[in-house]
């Protein structure tokens, strides 16, 4: 009959698994640059200056469909839009309704105040 325990090698390689697997983030990953700093809302970014840094972190809610260009990004004080074409990234892959880490700077569109995203974490 043949032994069945495991050998000591076989064990810590198990082991090892497990807690890579339990520190991971599932489905984290990053597009362009690893957003830094603090999160703000997204009135807050709308209010910050042109040209400012700014992280935001909420839910997005529309996405340009052809080219993931562009997102709309939405928490409990309003909507703010991100675009992502200076970036070298596209959100394509990125499924709705996902809440998001984005870093960029604050900038105007005509009339319109958007972040140029710089990073995305989801």
């Amino acid at each position: 009959m043949r032994d069945r325990r495991l050998s000591p090698g076989a064990v810590g390689v198990a082991a090892l698994l497990l807690i890579l697997a339990g520190c991971s983030r599932p489905g984290s990953s990053i597009l362009g640059q690893a957003p830094a700093g603090s999160p703000v809302s997204l009135d807050t970014a709308r209010n910050a200056a042109v040209g400012s840094s700014v992280t935001v972190e909420a839910e997005m809610v529309e996405k340009c469909p052809e080219a993931g260009c562009w997102f709309i990004l939405k928490d409990g004080t309003g909507t703010l839009r991100v675009d992502t074409k200076t970036a070298g990234f596209v959100v394509l892959d990125v499924p709705l309704h996902h809440r998001l880490s984005v870093s960029g700077q604050m900038v105007t569109n005509g009339s319109e105040k958007l972040l140029a995203a710089t990073g995305v974490r989801y």
